[in-house]
């Protein structure tokens, strides 16, 4: 077989029904994604003969006699294509794994078909960007500026990584080749619940590249969470690497290692298992119930679950003031009880990693995760091994949106490495990504509030009964914050809160962005604008009289044993003035019939800018000999940006420039600490860590100076890739050589512990039209502004805002996991999960208050997680603004709004 790649041929032949992009992949064109093997996402799309093509649907045979095209082979002689500029130029990216094969469609596309961009790119799916970015991209913007050394805060750079991206060459997870590789394979539960009595081996054994089986017997015997936070108090040890008992269909039974992931599967299929079958609970409500079958009977409070008995794995009770006296008493009040869906994290690289052990003994795991070091810490404890010997690494990640603060793989990947001695691959199908990681918490949510004739409130009751599946991974810390911030951004003297997080025979939920608050948002927000209309007041104005402002407590129950929240700025009125002043701007009028109603609806989100009781991040900064700098820091890359924001922070302290400043991260054989980019503390607590080294370097340069010129190092100054010492200019070049004559090396290190914490806000407004006779939605307008004090980079915020905006509508609209009354996940595919494609996303105006934060680095706080949170709630009210219909159940489907619809308005 001969096969043109990239202007090359090539005599290899594919194994017998291999597909295109796993033979491209063995050839090394890594830039050929896999996100999903089933044609529905597009990370694969390479050009046959020009014309671009999902190569996971392409038997490898059938390329034969044909020119294929791969991102790495799109411009000639290492060169760049229009198209990957354009990219760059517009930062068309977040964390890139889709960013090849949306070029490539883009490159391929002639004028008639850039005329109808949502059929011409329906067939490529980005996660993170909004797909605001990749339009700008096709119509020629940039986006990007320049800067001066010392200047590069707030200036909307481009990513490092982008010229990598665009060509294809930035490494993934898998993107690497190792010799010798063993891969490993699931068994997986076929049962919601059940006791395993035997595994039988030998026909799985049997099969040719079969190398072992690893059972319960294999693994360590030890509890843990698949949750990674820095205290292992705040979740329950209630899971094991491989269990006797299953909990939810999906869970891991046993792993076949093998020569091909075509024999590993092949041996579990040959494996024989003898399944106790034990009664199941499906339902939330009905697993706390007195009858209900009990899922994790062996746990007790040591395990930091709370009722095992009750399938209560977390609860949460508290009230200020009397919230029943103060709703009798209540000029207006309002009642409703709201159910949230579960969903998918969905990002385009699955988990998955690599592991060896190396010649000096160290276990080495290479894997796609947000949370390096946590990793590392609880493989060490699960295998008794010595902290140094372990290591935990990624290179970029293609998206984590919280689902990769597990730990769903990497134990598997040790246990396999450390049995076999070999170097193992385990990366999940997308089926896996459904059926066996983690959701976002379903919540059933009850409100109930009053206000006084003036419109202020009076009373707040939340009661929240969430679902977190079969494992108690971050059920408790979501049940918290969920009632946390929702209720504490207003000021209301009777606040209660019942709360409780049942297991049930279900696939686990986890963290997710916005980590419940979304959830809850929902009630609480529909709560305010109810009784708003009761009073009749506007929506703006309710919430103005309500809120808190700078140097209010913020206040939920029950008290709360950390004060380490503080206003480091308050910009939500300058949020709620934006909103409203963009929404009452003259706009288009829509061409619609009388079947459309229209109306608008707002939506407000605080939330804190760190997780509490510690968030830690270490960072080392030295000067290299050619007068620029390495920076070494812990914090993930996966699209949140904080690789470009940690060299402006740098290069802005140190008077230099962001193309001098080398970036090391997430990889703890770099020594240090750090927490983990999630709960919104990559720039905040990691970025004040940057700074405090930064800062530190710089008093070291100036005092260096000082004393080359025999000078005071007061009178010393940073500017413009120099020390200025009495008006004579020192080069850090020229520094650099002096220190090393001495043996020197000028180096500082920063950390920080992320206390105290400030707080962020976001407000959303919607404009929509609803068919009254169909239930079909159209937005509008949307409109987003946000309080992430001094703006680090503009371009990439307004980014996360853009993708924030665009995942939350996938979940207000149309995402949903469907699980049967069996507990299985139905859906577990792309294709019947309806992820936002370029047609569904409205563009969003992003607008920023004017506020500098006293505690983030350089006045700047977090923005990655909260524009999320207040898009459904604010959606939800604009449609019963239009409709005169509070719908309470999310996603809002035509068929699900039409029964009211209909119901109102009849037929037509």
């Amino acid at each position: 077989m001969s096969i043109e790649i990239n202007g090359k041929s090539f005599s290899e032949s594919p194994q017998p029904g291999q597909c295109l992009r796993t033979f491209l992949r063995e050839l090394g064109h890594f830039g050929v994604k896999k996100g999903c093997d089933a044609g529905d996402c597009g990370a694969c799309t390479v050009l046959l003969d020009g014309e671009p093509v999902h190569s996971c649907l392409i038997p490898a045979f059938r390329a034969a006699g044909h020119a294929v095209t791969t991102i790495e082979g799109l411009a000639p002689d290492d060169g760049i294509h229009p198209m990957q500029q354009a990219f760059l130029d517009a930062q068309g990216f977040q964390c890139g794994f889709c960013t090849s094969g949306m070029i490539l469609t883009c490159a391929s596309l002639n004028q008639a078909q850039r005329q109808d961009l949502s059929a011409a790119l329906k067939g490529n799916i980005c996660r993170c960007t909004g797909y605001r970015s990749i339009e700008d991209a096709l119509n020629g913007k940039s986006n990007i500026e320049d800067a001066d050394a010392g200047a590069a805060f707030g200036r909307s750079l481009p990513a490092p990584a982008g010229p990598h991206v665009v060509r294809g060459t930035e490494r993934y997870t898998f993107d690497v080749a190792l010799g010798g590789l063993l891969h490993v394979k699931m068994l997986r539960s076929p049962h919601p619940h059940a006791r395993i009595i035997s595994i039988v081996k030998t026909a799985a054994l049997g099969v040719p590249g079969v190398h072992t089986v690893l059972t319960s017997e294999d693994a360590p015997d030890r509890l843990f969470s698949t949750a990674r936070h820095e205290w292992d108090w705040m979740d329950p040890d209630d899971t094991k690497v491989l269990d006797t008992v299953v909990r939810f269909i999906g869970q891991k039974v046993a792993a076949v290692i093998a020569d091909t992931e075509a024999a590993a599967e092949e041996g579990c299929r040959r494996l024989k298992v003898e399944y106790e079958i034990l009664p199941d609970v499906i339902d939330p409500a009905a697993a706390i119930a007195a009858d209900a079958p009990v899922l994790h009977g062996d746990k007790t409070k040591e395990n930091r679950v709370a009722n095992a008995a009750r399938n209560i794995v977390a609860e949460i009770h508290g009230e200020f003031g009397d919230v029943a006296a103060a709703l009798a008493q209540a000029a207006v009040t309002y009642q409703g009880t709201f159910t949230t869906q579960r969903v998918q994290h969905a990002a385009l690289e699955t988990h998955g990693g690599l592991a060896w052990v190396d010649a000096d003994g160290i276990l080495n795991v290479r894997s796609s995760t947000q949370v390096p070091f946590l990793t590392r810490r609880t493989l060490a404890d699960l295998f008794d091994l010595p902290p140094d010997k372990v290591r935990v690494f990624c290179e970029r990640v293609g998206g984590g949106f919280g689902g990769k603060q597990e730990m769903f793989v990497e134990d598997i990947l040790a246990l396999a490495a450390l049995k076999t001695g070999r170097a193992v691959k385990f990366e999940l199908t997308r089926e896996e990504q459904f059926v066996a990681t983690s959701t976002r918490h379903p919540m059933l949510v009850t409100v109930k509030a009053g206000a006084d004739s003036d419109g202020k409130l009076t009373a707040l009751q939340l009661d929240v009964l969430s679902n977190t599946g079969a494992y108690g991974n971050h059920a408790g810390p979501v049940l918290f914050h969920s009632v946390g911030e929702s209720l504490g951004v207003y000021h209301c003297p009777n606040k209660k809160v019942d709360g409780i997080a049942a297991y049930t025979n279900t696939v686990p939920s986890g963290a997710f962005r916005g980590y419940g608050l979304p959830q809850t948002l929902i009630a609480v927000e529909a709560a305010i604008d109810e009784l708003a209309k009761q009073l009749g007041i506007s929506p703006f104005e309710m919430r103005r009289r309500n809120v808190v402002k700078s140097g209010d407590p913020m206040r939920s129950p029950p008290k709360s044993k950390y004060h380490d929240v503080l206003y480091g700025s308050y910009g939500l009125d300058q949020c709620l003035d934006l909103v409203e002043r963009a929404m009452a701007a003259e706009a288009p009028t829509p061409d619609l019939s009388a079947d459309w109603l229209t109306g608008d609806g707002i939506a407000l989100t605080m939330i804190d800018t760190v997780p509490p009781a510690g968030h830690f991040a270490d960072c080392s900064i030295s000067l290299r000999d050619d007068g620029g700098f390495d920076l070494t820091v812990g914090t993930a890359e996966f699209g949140n940006g904080t690789s470009t924001v940690h060299r402006q922070i740098a290069a802005s302290a140190l008077a230099t420039t962001v193309d001098r400043i080398s970036l090391r991260q997430s990889d703890t054989a770099h020594g240090g600490h750090d927490t983990g980019a999630y709960g919104s503390a990559g720039i905040f607590v990691a970025g004040n860590a940057t700074l405090a080294a930064a800062a530190a370097l710089a008093d070291q340069l100036k005092q260096f100076a000082a004393s080359m010129l025999g000078e005071n190092p007061d009178a010393c100054a940073l500017d413009n890739h120099a020390a200025v010492c009495a008006g004579r200019r020192t080069p850090y070049a020229m520094l650099a050589a002096s220190a090393q004559s001495l043996g020197k090396v000028l180096s500082a290190s920063g950390n920080s512990s992320g206390t105290p914490r400030s707080i962020a806000f976001n407000v959303q407004g919607f404009r929509v039209a609803v068919n009254k006779f169909t239930g079909e939605l159209k937005i509008l307008k949307s409109v987003q502004a946000a309080d992430a004090g001094r703006v680090a980079n503009p371009l990439q915020c307004r980014g996360q805002i853009e993708g924030g905006v665009a995942q939350s509508l996938g979940a207000a609209l149309y995402e949903e996991m469907v699980i049967d009354e069996g507990g299985r996940v139905i859906n577990p595919k792309f294709r019947d999960y309806h992820l936002p494609s370029f047609a569904d996303v409205p563009r969003t105006d992003v607008l920023f208050a004017d506020t500098s934060d006293a505690l983030g680095p350089m006045g700047a706080k977090s923005m990655s997680e909260s524009p999320y949170n207040p898009v459904a709630a604010a959606l939800g009210n604009a449609i019963a603004d239009a409709t005169g219909i509070r719908f309470t159940a999310t996603p809002f489907k035509p068929d699900r709004l039409w029964p009211a619809l209909h119901e109102k308005f009849g037929s037509g």
